[in-house]
């Protein structure tokens, strides 16, 4: 059996000479645990100092502000739709396209409504005639008028009349006197008598004349008021027929920009149906919705900042307008039933209108619909 013969370890190597005054090797490198460096602590204590005031700063704005990222902006959508119906022979605008209140939109077919205005025309002119205008004397006047002269004719002869009958019975009297004395004869007494009487009905007759002539002059004038009421009521539907022509051209309410068209060329639209929508951009506000533990201090005239998703960095101001009577709850259109036996508290939203100040950035347009976190800072 063969003997293994062991192999001693090769002696240690002497330990390299260091200087009496030489640093210890963590001293060198920095990595010292017991004593950190001053300028460490310097940077400490500033980064300490910032954390503090940025979360004091952060208290104080949760302390003093009310924020909500629950908002969005609003605005007027205008409906536009035709008064008549018809079927569409122009569209004057395009999609998106901007408009001044005023601007022709739609324009229809008005051959039916200008021959009917021509028909309105031609039938007060014939009611005209005969009631009179611009110093002409239509036919109801000249009758007013010859019944009233008739009438005056009448009031005269019962004037002459009354003469004459009180010239008789003078007559009678002075004759009956004489005849008594046997001054005249007893046939002389009867023409007095026989003459009285005939002026007496002569009279009468007068004043009947004269009667029946003053109803000829009121039904002259009930027939006179009668025509200027037609005449009226031809106007009316003149004008009004005039006014469905004017419907024809449909235009713009409102400066805005034309958006949702639904019209198309040749198209039969029907009164009331919509064709389009005019939404005026410099006329929009913000709704925010904050929650009902938010609102004690919220008042109107408070000062808000908006910020936009749209735009980042860019800060629109504000102020509280308004704040609604109700939570959006109670406008749905399920209302929430406490009393129904499963009540569950959640907190409401209560709406809180804030108006835009300052002029309009074209750079920076809100349009409604945008959402937007708002801040509050009651006062």
């Amino acid at each position: 059996m063969a003997t293994m013969t062991e192999t001693a370890p090769p002696p240690p190597a002497p330990a390299a000479s260091r200087p009496a005054d030489a640093l210890p090797l963590e001293e060198e490198s920095g990595l010292t645990t017991g004593r950190p460096k001053p300028w460490l602590l310097a940077l400490g204590a500033v980064v300490a100092v910032i954390l503090l005031a940025l979360g004091a700063r952060a208290i104080w704005f949760a302390v003093t502000h009310i924020s909500t990222d629950d908002a969005q902006v609003d605005g007027h959508v205008t409906p536009i739709s035709p008064r008549i119906g018809g079927f569409v022979v122009s569209i004057r605008v395009r999609e998106n396209q901007q408009v001044k209140a005023g601007d022709t939109l739609v324009v229809l077919d008005d051959r039916d409504l200008r021959a009917r205005l021509a028909q309105s025309d031609a039938d007060l002119a014939a009611l005209i005639a005969t009631v009179g205008s611009r110093g002409k004397v239509g036919q109801s006047v000249a009758q007013l008028d010859q019944a009233k002269a008739a009438a005056a004719a009448a009031a005269a002869t019962v004037i002459q009349t009354e003469a004459n009958a009180e010239k008789a019975t003078n007559d009678l009297e002075r004759a009956r006197a004489l005849s008594a004395r046997n001054i005249v004869s007893r046939q002389a007494l009867d023409a007095a008598e026989a003459a009285a009487r005939a002026t007496a009905a002569q009279l009468t007759a007068a004043q009947r004349n004269a009667a029946a002539a003053q109803e000829q002059v009121t039904a002259a004038g009930a027939a006179l008021t009668g025509s200027e009421a037609r005449v009226a009521a031809a106007r009316a539907v003149r004008d009004v027929t005039a006014l469905q022509l004017s419907y024809s051209v449909v235009t713009a309410p409102v400066s805005g920009v034309v958006s949702k068209k639904s019209v198309e060329l040749g198209q039969l639209v029907q009164a009331g149906q919509p064709l389009m929508s005019v939404v005026p951009l410099e006329d929009v506000w913000v709704v925010a919705n904050f929650k009902e533990t938010q609102v004690a201090n919220i008042v109107p005239g408070a000062p808000a900042v908006i910020k936009a998703d749209a735009y980042p960095g860019r800060v629109f101001n504000g102020s509280v307008e308004s704040v609604s009577p109700a939570t959006g709850a109670k406008f749905s259109l399920l209302p929430p039933d406490n009393a129904t036996g499963n009540f569950t508290k959640v907190v409401q939203r209560i709406p809180v209108r804030i108006r835009l100040e300052g002029q309009t950035d074209p750079a920076h347009l809100l349009r409604p619909g945008m959402s937007v976190d708002v801040t509050i800072r009651p006062k």
